[in-house]
């Protein structure tokens, strides 16, 4: 059950994290890098949990098959399968978004490199992915009303409203 809370908390914090630094804090400012830091090291941290945990927490449990994925997305338009954990489409979103929140801290961090301070590029790159995350998390909030309210699984009792 701790494990459970834990990774409940992770789930919050980063998605309460993302949207201040997205929306309401100034890009470049001093909040900005170190809320990305603070995010960028709590990810860290969860992918090392990830590799070394057992159970829930632990990325064994991820199904990363291709033909899986295309599964999952065809069984949204009828009959939905409830899963034990993620479903593969899940998972590939997991990784993803994980991936992604680690790409930002690296290029946030290099934006204050002196070899590529002021480089419009990175910048950009920046952005872009800042944009991608965002466009990411926003399908897997659709996703999950959908799963939920469409096909009357309860996902959000699982993410924290409820036992």
């Amino acid at each position: 059950m701790r494990r459970h809370f834990l990774i409940r908390c992770f789930h919050w914090v980063l998605a309460v994290g993302i949207v201040v630094n997205y929306e309401f804090l100034e890009s470049g400012g001093e909040p900005h890098e170190w809320l990305g830091w603070a995010l960028g090291a709590l990810v860290l941290l969860r992918i090392a949990a990830g590799f070394i945990s057992r159970g829930d927490a632990s990325f064994a449990g991820l199904n990363l098959s291709p033909r899986l994925v295309l599964q999952d997305l065809r069984s949204l338009a009828g009959t939905y399968p409830e899963h034990e954990n993620h479903s593969a489409a899940g998972s590939w979103m997991i990784v993803l978004m994980l991936t992604l929140v680690v790409l930002l801290a690296i290029t946030g961090w290099m934006q204050d490199l002196d070899a590529f301070w002021g480089e419009d590029w990175l910048q950009n790159i920046h952005e872009w992915l800042a944009h991608a995350l965002v466009a990411l998390a926003a399908l897997h909030v659709l996703a999950v009303v959908f799963i939920q309210f469409g096909h009357g699984i309860p996902l959000l009792r699982r993410i924290g409203f409820g036992r």
